[in-house]
């Protein structure tokens, strides 16, 4: 064996596999805009594909995704340091994203969400109405007023 012993480092292994029983281990993750959507890289090296989970509720994206090492008789294990077991990570959505047409692709150990923009959050133009006097822009005013403040109901 090429290593040599460090005791800290066996006392830190030791200390994590300890904890790591116990705890689900955040993935880390990337996130971009690119156009009209936003990306969202996340590593999950030797996830096993059928394991990752994508799970939208209200305003909250998880992701679970789990990794095992399966050993055959007779191995012994020289050196562990990979985590290994559940990963996950939650990610909050803002209004301007359509959760509806969120996709995923796994590829080389990294999973790319593409999330789209929700289309009331994209840019659009506002149109703007031209009036030659103070007169005309006051009752143009009075007329977008009326029309914003009426109550529509349902019929009769």
């Amino acid at each position: 064996m090429l290593m040599r012993f460090e005791p800290f480092r066996e006392l830190d292994r030791i200390t994590e596999e300890l904890l790591s029983e116990r705890r689900v281990r955040q993935v880390p993750v990337d996130a971009y805009r690119r156009g009209n959507e936003l990306k969202v890289n996340l590593d999950l090296p030797s996830a096993d594909p059928g394991s990752i989970e994508l799970t939208v509720e209200r305003d909250v994206l998880t992701v679970r995704a789990t990794r095992t090492w399966q050993l055959d008789e007779g191995d012994e294990i020289q050196v562990a340091e990979r985590a290994h077991g559940q990963f996950s990570r939650q990610l909050f959505l803002g209004e301007s994203l359509d959760r509806e047409t969120i996709s995923a692709l796994y590829h080389d150990g990294v999973l790319t969400i593409t999330i789209p923009v929700a289309e009331q959050a994209k840019p659009h133009k506002v149109e703007i109405t031209h009036v030659g006097s103070v007169a005309e822009a006051v009752a143009a005013a009075s007329v977008s007023t009326q029309n914003s403040s009426m109550e529509v109901g349902p019929p009769g």
